[in-house]
């Protein structure tokens, strides 16, 4: 076997070694579930008669960011924008509250967790599986779904320590962009760096499971960080001390450290939004990952960095590869909302290649996205990357980027180089942002057009590399040539 080869297979195998030390080292630190047994369900409504909100008046749930977002690319705003109704609201609230038929107060504990605007949905929470039955009878409520079931155990907190230095062998001197320099500047980023194109006044949410220490390691604390917020129920008592995978995907974003690692996008701002429960892997993770993008738009962000996935859940035999349509999953649906609300979803392809499924994930499906998969420094697909196409023929991945292994800083504030479309992905994102800051008149379709035109095989597109690599210089080259205005030398 060609040395090359046996290299891509190690990486894989040391790849799928990780994951299952991972699984088997959190075995160690398990504890009861608290409280007994929980159910979450989904409600979804039947419209939205009652809401006390206007479209006349969008500024009432809406920031001037993002009104002023789809004002500037022709987009109007419609009936998924308004809240859900508050009526019905209500109707639900008297149902969870109701005295039972003895006239004694009922036991059943509930929380009404969460809304969804764009799919008109309501997540409730309780310990009393006939009293979410009951909601079923309401005649708003069109459909309801369990999505949530409490685990007998989940992991207890571990607090990691992290280093207030970057080790001397994690700086490469004499090169600027020091572990970040190959993963740059084989999508041409640097050129768009060198005409001060670094997303400056662009806004990107970062949609992930955790983002360990960001709060405290020192590469982080110049970062334009926006907020942060929590979707997950229950939030974090400790949001900064859960897994470090959204920090080093915030790394390949916004680390800005000469000689050690610059990121795609070092001047952008960046929302930190928790969506993804590590306890569990379950179909409200959907919700939250929904609620996440809705909260996104509101705030005004330009793009949404999503290095997350699901197609196997705890409940088996939940989905299948023909709900690969972009429609059919709830994360899916909401995705292929968003470049209708003028925002750009660059999205994980996910890392079943080499397993059974083999496919993308959800919502790595949805329509009017950048779903990226990983190659490594020879430019070859990493075998672990999700493949495609969707369901209806589309081809997926669609753009490329290296993710076997990325350069990144851990939660422990050190340089390591990781493998998966988790990682690849963000140094897309980045450069979207340099992109858009370069080109401020193009919508978001036409942004992802431009990506897409740029790969390196996008004249012949298939469903493992999809359009290619894409090339940043040359996609901004373009713009410039479709607007007539003079390019910067």
């Amino acid at each position: 076997m060609h040395l090359n080869n046996w290299l891509r297979l190690l990486s894989c195998l040391l790849f799928a070694f990780f994951c299952q030390t991972q699984a088997d080292a959190g075995s160690n630190y398990r504890k009861k579930y608290p409280g007994g047994k929980y159910y979450i369900w989904r409600y979804t409504l039947k419209d939205k008669q009652g809401t006390s909100y206007s479209m006349d008046h969008p500024n009432r749930w809406l920031t001037h960011k993002s009104i002023e977002r789809r004002k500037r690319q022709g987009l109007q705003i419609d009936s998924t924008d308004l809240p859900v109704s508050a009526r019905y609201l209500r109707q639900i609230e008297s149902i969870l509250s109701a005295k039972t038929e003895n006239g004694k107060k009922s036991k059943a504990e509930w929380t009404i967790i969460g809304t969804s605007r764009w799919n008109n949905t309501v997540l409730v929470r309780s310990n009393d599986t006939t009293l979410l039955s009951r909601l079923k009878t309401l005649d708003c409520i069109s459909k309801s779904q369990c999505v949530w079931i409490s685990p007998d155990s989940i992991d207890r907190p571990v607090k990691h320590t992290y280093h207030e230095y970057f080790n001397s062998w994690d700086s490469i001197p004499d090169i600027t962009y020091g572990n970040g320099k190959e993963q740059l500047e084989m999508l041409q980023g640097q050129r768009l760096h060198s005409i001060s194109k670094r997303g400056k006044g662009m806004t990107i949410a970062v949609l992930d499971g955790g983002f360990q220490n960001v709060n405290v390691i020192p590469a982080f604390l110049h970062a334009n960080i926006m907020g942060t917020k929590d979707f997950v129920y229950p939030n974090s008592p400790f949001f900064f001390q859960e897994t470090d995978h959204g920090t080093k995907v915030l790394s390949a974003m916004a680390a800005n450290e000469p000689f050690v690692l610059i990121g795609t996008a070092p001047e952008a701002r960046y929302w930190l939004l928790r969506c993804e429960d590590q306890q569990t892997e379950q179909p409200v993770e959907e919700d939250y990952w929904a609620m996440a993008a809705e909260f996104a738009d509101s705030v005004g962000v330009d793009i949404i960095n999503s290095s997350l996935g699901y197609n196997e859940y705890d409940m088996p035999g939940y989905y299948h590869q023909r709900d690969l349509d972009g429609q059919t999953s709830l994360i899916s649906r909401t995705a292929s909302m968003l470049a209708r609300k003028g925002i750009i979803l660059v999205n994980s392809s996910g890392n079943s290649g080499m397993g059974p499924w083999k496919k993308i994930s959800f919502p790595a499906d949805a329509l009017d996205i950048l779903t990226v998969g990983a190659v490594n420094i020879d430019k070859k697909n990493a075998p672990f990357c999700g493949v495609g196409p969707t369901q209806d023929g589309r081809v997926k991945p669609d753009v490329m980027a290296l993710g076997s292994p990325t350069s990144l800083i851990s939660g422990r504030g050190s340089i390591v180089r990781d493998m998966g479309t988790s990682f690849s992905t963000p140094l897309v994102t980045g450069l979207v942002a340099c992109l858009w800051q370069a080109l401020p008149e193009k919508t978001a379709r036409e942004i992802i057009d431009l990506v897409r035109q740029t790969g390196s095989q996008h004249e012949k597109p298939d469903n493992i590399f999809g359009y290619g690599i894409p090339n940043f210089w040359l996609a901004y080259m373009i713009g410039k040539a479709q607007s007539k205005v003079p390019h910067e030398e």
